[in-house]
């Protein structure tokens, strides 16, 4: 039989995870396997690239659909619970959810809409998009997605580290960033007890006298970074003598927090939020290798070879 697509999965997934508890994906996987029938023989086919599941892929997209829609919301690497979002929807009794369906919801409208077109209605369905989109911005709105539901694993991953850990990538990550690039051992983890909020430094230059001190912090999604401990942090870098610092979260920062950096006049803090954070993880292939050995080029007619004006 055709294996149902991701929409298809959205309802049925928000059903199984109406019991309240705490579910891992691999369980509705199954569980929405036998609710659709699924053969064996269907559970194995894969996407293209041989890497997944066609069916666990398309119940993995509507589990992260239904998380950006606040539906469903991660508790760990591969974990998720419904909402009371969720459970309110449950209760309205919908004949179907779809990308259409969750367009209502800001936090998703902001997830999906394309990165080509800032004219496209809220609530405009997928596919209407796509038939006024031209093949190339369809194919740049799903990396698009590709990417978002990349960051959103990447700190769910995060979350599931230890702290040490957390800052072993921190330093991976400002070295790949180039800082310190031309120093030997250039970064280094400090953070433990006594570290007086310092987690890691980047030596800028070989005698160490420019250093960047970092302060990592994995805190959970729906938590922010107050000033309070952004004041902690600048303290920190006063009594190291320090002018240069940079906050790294898992999470975001508050109005407050983000208004106390701008405005500092001795020091320059960065803040990082999660959403930077991943992205910036992505863009230097720090915990994220290709999937596949497939890469798909975009080509266009050479004028040069032809000697076209």
């Amino acid at each position: 039989m055709a294996i149902p697509t991701y929409d298809k999965c959205m309802l049925p997934l928000l059903q199984f995870a109406s019991d309240g508890v705490d579910h891992h994906v691999r369980e509705a996987i199954d569980a929405l396997g036998q609710y659709f029938g699924l053969s064996q023989e269907d559970r194995s086919q894969r996407i293209r690239s041989g890497k997944k599941f066609t069916f666990d892929d398309r119940v993995q997209w509507a589990n992260t659909y239904l998380k950006k829609a606040g539906f469903l919301i991660s508790t760990g690497r591969g974990r998720f619970q419904i909402t009371n979002r969720g459970l309110t929807e449950l209760s309205k009794s919908p004949s179907h959810i779809d990308a259409h369906y969750l367009m209502q919801f800001p936090e998703f409208a902001e997830f999906a809409k394309p990165p080509l077109s800032n004219e496209t209605h809220p609530n405009e369905s997928a596919s209407e998009r796509e038939v006024e989109q031209t093949p190339q911005e369809v194919l740049q709105s799903s990396y698009q997605l590709l990417v978002k539901q990349l960051a959103q694993e990447l700190l769910e991953t995060i979350m599931d580290c230890s702290d040490s850990f957390f800052e072993s990538l921190v330093m991976d990550l400002l070295l790949a960033l180039g800082y310190g690039e031309a120093v030997e051992a250039a970064g280094e983890v400090v953070g433990g007890p006594g570290d007086g909020g310092i987690d890691v430094r980047i030596k800028e230059d070989e005698l160490g006298f420019d250093i960047i001190y970092v302060q990592a912090k994995r805190w959970k999604a729906d938590s922010s970074v107050g000033s309070k401990e952004i004041q902690s942090f600048a303290g920190s870098l006063l009594g190291h003598g320090a002018t240069k610092g940079v906050f790294i979260t898992t999470s975001s920062f508050s109005r407050s927090a983000i208004a106390y950096v701008s405005s500092l006049k001795q020091q320059k803090i960065i803040l990082i939020d999660g959403e930077e954070l991943a992205k910036l993880m992505i863009k230097h292939n720090i915990g994220v290798s290709p999937v596949g050995n497939e890469t798909y080029t975009v080509k266009r007619v050479d004028r040069d070879y032809f000697q076209i004006d």
